[in-house]
């Protein structure tokens, strides 16, 4: 079966969009929502919640792929970064990963979730078909993020946990499912949204 799509913007328009969507926002989750229906519809709604919640929390709410920083270009992005670490606020930064390399490319937070480093543009190159080391920009594309989302939070590519280990018919653990991007870095309050987001997951009453 669909997921009931009018019951689920209903949903979340009232509980986690103060009661009106941008159209950028409603075309973002009906991209989820498409890829979910097309590729998982057997998988655990749990998954789709958390993904959805995650990006809610990585984008700022625009549900579209953005710039670490939330710069509207790269420039302004590196700008932002370099004055934080010199100023000492990225203390957790003991390389500076977004600075231009000898190819001039920077290997900044970039997509639905933020993809950061070289070696983890390899790593998401390979596992999804795109070349992300030839042009880490097509992280911003939403058909590339969402990929890289999809594939990245299911099979633990970011940090070595995924969307299995955090829920399955014996495991549920919606905080500690935080891990599957960074840490326990507002840990609770991205697990609020994926339930606020699992609670407006119905199905559409089959034929």
């Amino acid at each position: 079966m669909a997921i009931n799509r009018q019951f689920f913007f209903d949903q979340t328009r009232a509980t986690l969009f103060d009661g009106a969507f941008k159209q950028a926002q409603v075309d973002g989750l009906t991209a989820i929502l498409d890829k979910w229906e097309k590729e998982s519809p057997n998988a655990d709604d749990r998954w789709l919640a958390y993904m959805l919640g995650t990006v809610h929390h990585e984008s700022g709410r625009t549900m579209q792929p953005v710039r670490e920083t939330f710069a509207n270009s790269d420039a302004k992005a590196i700008s932002i970064l370099n004055k934080a670490f010199g100023a000492g606020k990225l203390t957790w930064v003991k390389k500076p990963y977004w600075v231009l390399d000898s190819e001039g490319k920077s290997w900044l937070g970039r997509g639905l979730v933020q993809l950061t480093h070289k070696t983890n543009y390899e790593k998401l190159s390979k596992a999804i078909g795109v070349n992300l080391v030839q042009d880490p920009t097509l992280a911003m594309d939403l058909d590339v993020a969402l990929k890289i989302m999809f594939v990245g939070m299911r099979d633990g590519l970011f940090t070595g946990i995924g969307l299995p280990d955090r829920f399955s018919k014996t495991v549920e653990r919606w905080r500690e499912a935080r891990q599957i991007i960074n840490g326990l870095e507002r840990a609770d309050l991205v697990a609020s949204y994926g339930k606020a987001y699992y609670a407006a997951i119905s199905y559409t009453v089959g034929p």
